[in-house]
């Protein structure tokens, strides 16, 4: 079953094409991965996805249903998280209280029973904590909980990042880069990951990612874009040995596989 569709979607800057008429779908369970050369419209797919942008045409769909009606901040609501390139964190907040944040989409007692602190409102912070607990546990923070992200390494931050994500207990998670800026052993610790939130949590997982290591040991498909336009699609080895691929990333001057 498709839980995320996009349908000939284009957006354009004025004359210029972000993405060109690109369709795909993750299915639910599955890990599936964009890549390409920068510029290639990554991420801007995901903030087509996140309703930060409206695609000039096409269709995007959650459990086929279109969400172009739709604002950025409701589409948590339908159980889309992600991360960003950019670590986005409350430096002056704890680990505990920046996860706690992740549950938002979930409050459901309104301002009169929390300025009271009534019983249904305990039971939803309990709620709340023991999930944030949970995710806590699962990407072994345990050391951190308490520490301000202010002076965390740039690797635990990244960690944290995804841990907020994961708190919002999502259907599906867009990974933007997880990789960006991580040390080898950090970068095997985040396969890892990934793999258990995909088996472990039943979390389907679309990812953004210039690492092919990562990308060839955590995706079930793969897709290549290179100027806005789809390239190749299938697995990992399939998508990096295609011809069109290739001229791409030689067109660039990359590498496939260069995490940059």
């Amino acid at each position: 079953m498709s839980l995320l569709t996009l349908e000939n979607v284009t957006l354009r800057f004025g004359g210029l094409v972000a993405v060109d008429n690109v369709s795909f779908h993750v299915g639910e369970g599955e890990v599936f991965s964009l890549v390409g050369p920068n510029g290639a419209g990554k991420s801007t797919i995901f903030n087509l996805i996140s309703r930060f942008y409206d695609p000039a045409e096409g269709d995007i769909r959650f459990k086929q249903n279109s969400i172009l009606n739709m604002n950025s901040d409701q589409v948590p609501s339908l159980g889309i998280a992600r991360t960003f390139q950019n670590i986005e964190l409350f430096e002056q907040s704890t680990v505990l209280q920046n996860l706690l944040v992740g549950r938002h989409r979930h409050r459901k007692t309104g301002l009169m029973a929390e300025l009271f602190f009534a019983p249904k409102v305990r039971d939803e912070e309990r709620r709340h904590r023991e999930v944030v607990e949970e995710v806590i546990d699962f990407l072994e923070l345990q050391a951190y909980r308490d520490k301000y992200i202010a002076g965390l390494p740039y690797g635990v931050r990244k960690v944290v990042e995804l841990a907020r994500a994961l708190a919002s207990e999502p259907k599906i998670l867009l990974l933007d880069e997880p990789a960006s800026g991580l040390s080898v052993e950090e970068t095997q610790d985040m396969i890892f990951w990934v793999e258990d939130i995909k088996k472990q949590m039943g979390i389907t997982v679309l990812m953004v990612e210039h690492d092919m290591n990562l990308v060839a040991a955590v995706s079930d498909r793969v897709l290549a874009l290179a100027d806005g336009k789809e390239l190749a699609i299938g697995t990992a080895s399939e998508v990096q040995s295609h011809p069109a691929v290739i001229e791409a990333y030689l067109g660039t001057g990359e590498r496939i596989g260069d995490d940059a």
